[in-house]
């Protein structure tokens, strides 16, 4: 199973929502993506499959180190395209709805050059306000 956008969007949602709460279910997954149980638990059993999420007997998922590596690179994607967007005036809905829709499409390359000239741009607001 490759690592596809769809399968990057689980595992971002499985990490956001164990920041927020101690368990996270299946169900958790479908309300929080409005997808159905079917197709949760299908995606579910391929990402176990592929040692990306592990479930215990009580139906906890969490997510594998390699479900984390690749849930926490998609998540610091989305948290600073979103920032950055904002630091250039975009609204608020509109830079987190772009942000989700090129997360998975920047090339590392372009990811890391846009990382670093948001952190200089926020670093000279910073300056300038100080």
């Amino acid at each position: 199973m490759a690592i596809t956008e769809a399968v990057e969007n689980y595992l971002e949602t499985i990490l956001i929502l164990s920041k927020k709460q101690p368990d996270v279910h299946a169900i958790d997954i479908c309300s929080y993506l409005g997808y159905s149980r079917p197709t949760v638990s299908i995606v579910l059993k391929k990402m176990k499959e592929e040692n990306l999420v592990a479930v215990d007997n009580d139906n906890h998922i969490t997510l594998t180190q390699k479900g984390l590596d690749v849930a926490e690179n998609i998540y610091d994607r989305h948290e600073v395209l979103s920032a950055f967007f904002l630091l250039l005036g975009v609204s608020r809905n509109n830079a987190v709805e772009d942000a989700c829709k090129i997360e998975h499409d920047l090339s590392d390359e372009t990811y890391l050059l846009l990382k670093k000239h948001y952190f200089d741009l926020a670093e000279k607001a910073r300056q300038k306000n100080n």
